[in-house]
């Protein structure tokens, strides 16, 4: 895999002209042939630059981490640093767009620099392009434009706090086309839950809790073929509730099962959920349920 350290270097790979900033680089077009995707296939790279693109692949494939990236119905991507990137087969796009990359080190000592982390799209959360309205593009666009006026014309001690400022801008228009994207997926977000659940009761029905411990989130959105980031997304954004409570409330239930089972201890239904210590489970599901194992137990008899 090659890591491009440098903006310059990662956009000399490109093939595109170089950039007019040793940490920036800005292109917008109305013809073919500016935007950051090879033409023909590649092997992964990484880089150590954030990208923004609004570029409408009809062709080819966008490799992003272990998925692959969906136009189908969107163009505004954003990439962070050092994502495995691929692109396969011969490249087809509308003739129009822009595209901003910027080294991290060019946020350095901003608010910025700490904002960016927080938005949830620059992350393998996000494996497909987000959709933009006509108008919405126009707005990005018109943000883009006065980023290139200052970034071809001004390179002055005030240039860098006015680009910053401006793509702050930019990521806040993103963030809000983001948070709407999710707000439609309500059925989506169902889908995702209930594909949740059943991966983790076919983990624990097929004994795996015993010998490889509790999964991680990680392990169950590769199993559901999204990333992590996106799952956590999605959960938290329509059930109030994060995937790891999701998951400890599943193993909850299974231990409320078997906790019913007078020939199990406390400690033998902790190791078969894959805790390491006992007092880790009893501790957990005191939280959740507001008693001990035990005093469940016993309740449970009593009735």
């Amino acid at each position: 895999m090659q890591h491009f350290k440098t903006l310059s270097a990662y956009i000399d790979y490109l093939e595109l002209p170089g950039p007019e900033h040793p940490m920036l680089s800005v292109f917008s077009a109305t013809g073919d042939g500016f935007l950051p995707c090879p033409k023909e296939s590649s092997p992964p790279i990484t880089n150590d630059c954030y990208s923004i693109s609004l570029k409408k692949i009809v062709k080819g494939d966008l490799n992003y981490g272990r998925t692959t990236y969906d136009f189908t119905n969107g163009a505004l991507i954003c990439i962070a640093p050092r994502q495995v990137l691929q692109w396969n087969s011969s490249v087809v796009y509308d003739q129009k767009g822009f595209s901003i990359n910027f080294h991290e080190d060019f946020l350095k000592g901003t608010e910025l620099a700490h904002q960016i982390k927080k938005y949830g799209f620059f992350s393998y959360s996000v494996n497909e392009a987000l959709h933009l309205s006509p108008k919405e593009e126009k707005q990005l666009e018109s943000i883009v434009e006065n980023i290139e006026i200052e970034y071809q014309n001004n390179q002055d001690e005030f240039s860098k706090d006015i680009i910053i400022s401006q793509l702050s801008t930019l990521l806040k228009y993103a963030n809000r086309f983001y948070e709407r994207q999710f707000l439609n997926r309500k059925e989506l977000s169902n889908n995702l839950l209930e594909q949740f659940n059943q991966q983790v009761s076919e983990y624990l029905e097929s004994g795996q809790l015993q010998e490889k411990g509790i999964p991680s989130i990680e392990q169950i959105a590769d199993k559901m073929s999204v990333s992590q980031r996106y799952l956590s997304d999605t959960l938290k954004k329509e059930t109030g509730k994060t995937t790891t409570e999701h998951l400890q409330l599943l193993l909850i239930d299974e231990a409320k099962n078997m906790l019913l089972q007078p020939s199990k201890s406390i400690a033998e239904v902790a190791y078969e959920l894959g805790f390491e210590y006992p007092h880790y489970f009893s501790r957990l599901f005191k939280k959740k349920e507001g008693v001990s194992p035990t005093v469940y137990r016993e309740k449970y008899r009593m009735n």
